[in-house]
C-alpha cells in the first residue's frame, strides 16, 4: 500500500499524453495546461495512448522524481472521467491499485464519514 501523508494530492491525467517527454515536458503540462504548482511535492500520473505505461512527476526538495512502470501484459485502467476534465484527483489506495492493474471503475467506496460541526452547543 503507498503510504503518502494527507497534504499530498495525486493529479491523474484525464487524456492519453505522449510518454516520450520527460521531466521537463511533463512539468509544462503541470504548470500550462493543468496550472498547478509543479513544486508543491503534489504528484502527477501520467498514462500513454496504449495505458500500458505510466509516469508520475513529483519534486522532491532540490530535483524533479520521474516514476516509470509498463506493464508486460494488460493495461492500465482510468478511473470514471466526466468530459471535459483535465485531472482526475486520486487517493494513495487508488493510485496503489491503478498501480497493480485493478479497474477503478468497479470500486465502491463508502461515503466518508465526516465528523459532525462544532458549535457552541456541543462543546460542553
Amino acid at each position: 500500500m503507498l503510504t503518502l501523508p494527507p497534504s499530498v494530492q495525486i493529479y491523474l491525467a484525464a487524456a492519453p499524453i505522449d510518454l516520450r517527454k520527460g521531466f521537463d515536458g511533463l512539468a509544462a503540462i503541470v504548470r500550462n495546461e493543468w496550472r498547478r504548482d509543479v513544486f508543491s511535492g503534489h504528484l502527477f500520473v501520467f498514462l500513454g495512448r496504449r495505458a500500458d505505461r505510466v509516469k508520475i512527476l513529483f519534486w522532491d526538495r532540490n530535483g524533479y522524481v520521474l516514476y516509470v512502470k509498463r506493464l508486460e501484459r494488460g493495461r492500465f485502467r482510468l478511473p470514471a472521467i466526466e468530459a471535459g476534465q483535465s485531472t482526475v484527483t486520486l487517493e494513495g489506495g487508488e493510485l496503489t491499485m491503478l498501480l497493480d492493474g485493478l479497474e477503478l471503475r468497479d470500486i465502491r467506496r463508502q461515503p466518508r464519514w465526516q465528523p459532525p460541526p462544532v458549535t457552541a452547543d456541543n462543546l460542553s
